[in-house]
């Protein structure tokens, strides 16, 4: 599909992807999706890598692919399919996704490294520079609320929520208070784009064009 004059960058995204089968909300989400992953800061493992493959005086598109390869890691631009991969393992382990103490329980063998991919870590728990809060996510944790709303899935999103709150304190009590912890954006984006309905397969190329 061509694009559509008058629409915006995302609303021309979801036609050229969906035809008309999205909503005013999801290219609004869409949208500020794009800005949040945007706003990245200038210390990131990909913008890094940018500037150090440029500083030896290569052209441009091999630091931009230098980027790109550093961004789809699952600690970096890739971690949001790691946090729906964990998600969906939960999901199949856990028989009752309102028990906290079932929940807990599959949140500390992960940390124990027993189970799940056995990296010892809950991926979208935690950032290298935000603790209190990480600014990006109550926007987006918003936004997922409104979209699960009218998506009929609130209970998938209630799940995720009792998830970032249980898993922060499983850190916390395997690991110690050595600073405050927090969701960070990749909680949260892989369920927002799901919920838009964009495939798995272009979620990390989205935050790269971001």
């Amino acid at each position: 599909r061509d694009a559509q004059p008058g629409l915006s960058l995302a609303e021309n995204f979801l036609y050229m992807l969906k035809g008309n089968g999205f909503t005013e909300l999801d290219a609004r989400t869409l949208d500020l999706l794009l800005i949040l992953h945007s706003e990245h800061g200038g210390g990131n493992n990909s913008t890094f890598t940018v500037r150090v493959t440029s500083s030896t005086g290569t052209d441009t598109f091999s630091s931009i692919a230098a980027g790109i390869g550093s961004l789809k890691g699952p600690k970096h631009g890739g971690a949001n399919l790691k946090v729906c991969e964990m998600i969906d393992f939960l999901k199949e382990k856990i028989s009752d996704g309102k028990d906290e103490k079932e929940i807990s329980l599959w949140l500390r063998r992960i940390l124990r490294s027993e189970t799940f991919d056995k990296s010892g870590l809950i991926y979208g728990i935690g950032h290298a520079v935000y603790t209190k809060s990480d600014p990006r996510t109550v926007l987006l944790k918003e936004m997922a609320r409104e979209l699960a709303i009218e998506k009929g899935r609130l209970e998938e999103y209630e799940f995720m929520e009792r998830i970032e709150r249980l898993a922060i304190q499983e850190v916390y009590a395997a690991k110690g208070q050595r600073k405050t912890l927090c969701a960070n954006v990749d909680f949260y984006s892989g369920l927002v784009y799901d919920l838009i309905g964009i495939p798995r397969e272009i979620y990390t190329p989205l935050f790269a064009m971001a």
